[in-house]
């Protein structure tokens, strides 16, 4: 099987050839990062559409995190104010575009940095971070999880949806291991083969509710997910529960979903 899975892994390697000679040589980093926001852009509406339903489930409970004022200071999402965070600068433009056509919120800055170096950002200062499809992609996962509970407040809530790696005795698993390599490079970074619930039980969050689920996606390679929330209550003892990978930027307006738009991959 392992001989299986290195032939295989050549050849895919040989099916996408340029990119490999045009990386080596330095060249394919800057076009990666220029092309991909445009594929995310469209491959999001239709990701966002899926999806849709679950993410109206798993952000409910979110104003209960607003400060006494009921206003939600938010990092990657927003209501009032906002601030978010990409390693891609090419993807502000899309940004921009989507806060254009929502004209009623309050939008902070846009932070050109890697999720595990959140220095912009003040200690404490959020009540809510929402990554969506960004822990696929973070060199180390562990780093950015201790940095998102440096900028959380005490109480606040760290909310997640991110395709992992299938069960490792799974043909999902195989198959992603063949595509991994291949994989990286045409997505700008992004792994299939991230098993992040695991960071997220061994952080340090006071409460983590965690489900996996497949995805109705038709990237068949992607639907393994997680989704959830993390709470930050510095000194508690963390607990899992069983309520149930810059980026989709998640807007609601009068506890209403009105923008669902991915940022970061």
């Amino acid at each position: 099987m392992t001989m299986l899975l290195f032939v295989l892994q050549q050849c895919m390697k040989i099916l996408i050839l340029p990119v490999y000679v045009l990386a080596y040589f330095g060249l394919w980093d800057p076009i990666g990062k220029k092309t991909f926001p445009f594929i995310m852009k469209y491959f999001t509406k239709i990701y966002n559409k899926k999806m849709h339903k679950l993410k109206e489930t798993l952000f409910k409970n979110m104003q209960d995190f607003a400060d006494p004022s009921g206003k939600l200071h938010l990092l990657e999402i927003g209501v009032g104010t906002v601030t978010c965070v990409d390693y891609n600068p090419n993807f502000q433009n899309f940004l921009l575009e989507n806060m254009a056509q929502n004209t009623h919120l309050h939008f902070e800055n846009f932070v050109v940095a890697p999720a595990e170096n959140l220095s912009a950002v003040s200690d404490n200062s959020v009540d809510v971070v929402v990554c969506t499809l960004v822990f696929c992609s973070v060199k180390s996962p562990q780093t950015a999880l201790k940095e998102i509970l440096r900028v959380l407040k005490p109480g606040g809530a760290f909310y997640f949806i991110d395709h992992v790696a299938g069960g490792r005795s799974t043909w999902m698993y195989f198959w992603q291991q063949v595509f991994n390599p291949t994989w990286g490079y045409v997505a700008d970074g992004c792994s299939i083969l991230r098993e992040t619930w695991k960071e997220l039980e061994n952080v340090g969050f006071s409460k983590l509710n965690l489900q996996h689920l497949m995805g109705p996606l038709v990237l068949t390679l992607v639907r393994p997910h997680i989704y959830g929330y993390a709470v930050n209550f510095p000194g508690r003892k963390a607990r899992a529960g069983l309520f149930w990978g810059i980026t989709t930027c998640v807007v609601f307006y009068k506890n209403k979903l009105v923008m669902d738009q991915a940022l970061i991959a």
